[in-house]
């Protein structure tokens, strides 16, 4: 499982699937979220703007990413 450390308080949904390396741009991220394809602790986000903290999981395409406070 990939790690991204927290620089500021939260991270958005969006910058941090671009982060991890799992989509190439905002607008990947954005069609990928409202697609319903994006799981935050294992329910559906749809939500491009959801603010993530220290302890949360994203999952997507069979790929996890812990943000890391």
């Amino acid at each position: 499982m990939e790690k991204i450390k927290l620089n500021e308080e939260f991270i958005k949904l969006g910058q941090a699937l671009k982060a991890a390396g799992l989509v190439e741009s905002g607008v990947d991220a954005k069609f990928a979220i409202q697609d319903g394809l994006v799981k935050v602790n294992g329910v559906v986000e749809t939500q491009r703007g959801k603010k993530l903290f220290g302890g949360e999981i994203i999952s997507f395409e069979g790929q996890e990413v812990m943000i890391e406070a």
